[in-house]
């Protein structure tokens, strides 16, 4: 075997934690800077193994923008990689043009051959990726610009040199070789939508395609599940190749490539890359804490901007929800699921970033106009029919009552109304209401089938189910965001029309089993085991989690539930339960009905999201001193700097922001309400710089690992006895100050 060498020396400012030169036997150790800036504390390989369902990504790309890359494996610990995407288009919903390297003569099985890697030997970061293949003794690099991106591939010598394209989707595709070593391509992604690429090498090379299982010398082929090439002169040692995406046109492709990356070298594109990270993760700056606590929390915040995507090109963008090009002003932005991100991703957004969340909230806007219904999961070809709710109501809300004013507040408005009354609320489903979506308008509840029950209505996702009290709680919520922006905007009579719609939560309150149960069409009560029942995820019922989670979705009305429960004592009596209620049956049995109610504490499940904001409720009682202890055992027992580091489905940022929000000590319980609920602080300090150029501070005290109790607080030097604050107070650039003990002070905080 030829021993293969390559340097990545010019990268060393860029990868600070290995530096590869010379032989491939002989990799520097890894080195542990005795400072640590921001950027350099983030670990895209923390949760790339999946507790039970998704793992996360070491996913490259500039914050919130549309190039996106991760190598195409099932998780981390998969030692062989399929291929590498030149974007992907959407969290969890696909890419489009693969490459791979090869050094073998190409031949038509080439392309379904897997290349294994070395662990130890890829980088990654969020600017930047290397690999090195070990049958290959190939050096892949990757870097991404915001509608471009560029590999770097250094061969062996004495062996041959390809590289093969491939397509990811079934619709109508096409590769073209061209002169001056160009490629341009067009591949249909989700049967409608045609992304084009521009690109170009940066050697001459032979080209081919794949025709009828045969490689032929021709230099364009079309069709559906094309296969390209081309091959390099032995001489060969390195080969880059840098390309441009574009969803409207292929001239469009092309001119970004000239405008954002054609004069630009592999090392400057990565260095700028580094720099815009690098300014992104310094807004928040942390003092104290372990080494690991920096990781998760830099690594959380990294992932906080993966999405919603820019993906307007000079000006336009196409948008699904029309199929049309649109000229604008602004950035428009996709690909967000609301159910999981409006609880903490655009609450911490609306802190960092006011102007880039009144972008995407005027892109909802543009999707209502465009579509007729405001989105609840916007994606490139369209609003997803996903999971349940119409939660973007309660981001508007929210974004509007923190001053965010830069978007159509009325259109905004007419939006959620429309949804409210006239869409459906069948889970996985868009468009109009059915004879479901009436009982709950004229009953205040969503109707449920007895177990064994025949499904009769048609609209009915098949797996899905009706979800008849997630979707009432989730309904309930969104219809007090209607209710309440409405009587902001001075709109009396749809205030008075929806505020009794945001009680319905009630209907479904059994105060004998004191849980939310189904009720059936006819209003009469359906008596299920509440940890068991409603097939796979509970979905008959409840949705991915069982009615021990759903028992506290009612974040909009706290002191009702509390009603409801019989006082704030047997509310804390209830959460304790929660933590402490035994499964009744073993793991494995839970699991292959919940897989995604993982990160179990007692009945509680860290590893989803309507979970976040129950450790917080006990700020509500008389034991606020017991949420500092659950969220500081929750962040220490799930949320560690490894593979495994991960609960549940990070959705692109959903989860990232809990950690996020909690490391920090607070957490906004209930968007739509402009105020925050504190928590423990995993580190001494935390300052973080608003837009507006002033500046937030948290002070704990002596806080460790063991002093994570607040003995007394302070804000703006006054002394604060609750255990909450405003956004008003946050953006003015208050200072929070908590002083930190290693035992409770259990009268701090009651109300």
């Amino acid at each position: 075997m030829k021993k293969t060498t390559w340097k990545l020396c010019s990268l060393l400012l860029l990868t600070p934690f290995v530096c590869l030169s010379g032989s491939a036997t002989a990799a520097a150790p890894d080195t542990i800077p005795a400072a640590k800036q921001p950027v350099d504390l983030i670990d895209p390989t923390i949760g790339n193994v999946g507790q039970l369902l998704e793992p996360t990504r070491p996913t490259v790309q500039l914050p919130n923008q549309l190039i996106r890359f991760t190598p195409q494996r099932k998780d981390f610990m998969d030692d062989q990689i399929d291929n590498f995407p030149l974007t992907i288009v959407s969290h969890r919903l696909g890419q489009v043009f693969s490459v791979k390297p090869s050094v073998e003569a190409p031949a038509a099985a080439g392309w379904g051959k897997r290349l294994a890697y070395d662990h130890d030997l890829e980088i990654n970061h969020p600017w930047y990726y290397s690999t090195w293949l070990l049958h290959e003794e190939v050096n892949i690099e990757f870097t991404a610009g915001k509608k471009t991106g560029y590999y770097r591939f250094r061969f062996p010598q004495g062996k041959n040199k390809s590289l093969l394209f491939d397509v990811y989707n079934n619709g109508d595709a096409a590769y073209n070789f061209l002169p001056g070593n160009v490629m341009t391509g067009m591949e249909t992604y989700n049967d409608y939508v045609k992304v084009y690429m521009y690109g170009v090498f940066s050697e001459a090379g032979t080209p081919g395609v794949v025709e009828q299982g045969q490689l032929t010398n021709n230099k364009s082929i079309a069709g559906k599940g094309i296969k390209a090439y081309i091959s390099f002169p032995a001489t060969t040692r390195e080969v880059t190749f840098k390309y441009a995406i574009s969803y409207i046109s292929a001239a469009q492709a092309k001119k970004s490539y000239e405008d954002e990356i054609s004069r630009q070298s592999f090392d400057a594109v990565a260095a700028n890359g580094k720099k815009v990270w690098s300014d992104a993760m310094s807004q928040i700056k942390v003092k104290g804490g372990s080494l690991a606590q920096q990781r998760s929390f830099y690594t959380a915040l990294y992932r906080s901007y993966e999405r919603a995507v820019d993906i307007t090109e000079d000006g336009q963008y196409y948008s699904g929800y029309d199929k049309q090009i649109h000229k604008d002003n602004r950035p428009f932005y996709v690909d967000d699921w609301t159910w999981d991100t409006y609880l903490a991703l655009h609450p911490l957004r609306m802190i960092l970033d006011p102007a880039k969340e009144e972008d995407m909230l005027e892109s909802f806007v543009h999707m209502y106009e465009q579509s007729g219904w405001l989105p609840t999961f916007p994606v490139l070809f369209g609003d997803h029919a996903c999971m349940n709710g119409f939660h973007s109501s309660v981001v508007i809300l929210d974004a509007w009552r923190k001053g965010l004013k830069k978007f159509d507040i009325e259109k905004a408005y007419e939006a959620m109304r429309k949804n409210a009354t006239d869409a459906t609320m069948l889970p996985w489903r868009n468009g109009p209401k059915t004879v479901l979506d009436d009982v709950y308008h004229s009953k205040g509840y969503f109707p449920a089938l007895h177990i064994g029950e025949k499904e009769t209505v048609a609209e009915v996702h098949p797996f899905e189910k009706r979800q008849a009290v997630a979707v009432t709680l989730g309904g309930a919520y969104d219809d007090w965001a209607v209710a309440e922006l409405a009587g902001d905007l001075n709109k009396k009579d749809d205030q008075r029309l929806f505020a009794p719609r945001a009680k319905n939560y009630k209907n479904l309150w059994n105060a004998d089993k004191q849980f939310f149960l189904p009720k059936d069409e006819k209003g009469e009560w359906i008596d299920i085991n509440v940890k068991y029942d409603g097939g796979m995820g509970g979905r008959d019922y409840y949705d991915e989690n069982n009615g021990w989670t759903y028992l506290w979705q009612v974040q909009q009305d706290i002191p009702g539930l509390i009603g409801l429960m019989g006082g704030k004592q047997a509310f804390e009596n209830r959460l304790d339960q929660l933590f402490r209620e035994p499964l009744d049956m073993s793991r494995y049995a839970f699991w292959s009905k919940f897989p995604d109610a993982t990160g179990l504490v007692g009945q509680y499940s860290m590893g989803n999201e309507p979970s976040f904001h129950i450790p917080y409720l006990y700020n509500y009682t008389g034991a606020p001193w017991k949420t500092q202890e659950r969220i500081r055992f929750l962040l220490n027992t799930w949320f560690k700097d490894n593979i495994f580091g991960i609960p549940g489905d990070e959705d692109g940022g959903g989860m990232s922001a809990f950690v996020v929000f909690s490391s920090m000590g607070f957490y906004p319980v209930t968007p739509g309400i402009p105020e925050y609920t504190i928590g423990s602080p995993v580190f001494e300090n935390v300052s973080i710089a608003l837009p507006n150029k002033k500046q937030f501070t948290i002070i704990a005290h002596n806080s460790s690992v063991v002093n994570k109790y607040i003995q007394r607080a302070k804000f703006n030097g006054q002394p604060l006895n609750k255990p909450t604050f405003t956004h008003q107070q946050l953006v003015a650039g208050g200072t929070l100050e908590l002083f930190m003990g290693p035992k409770p002070n259990k009268s701090w905080g009651v109300q």
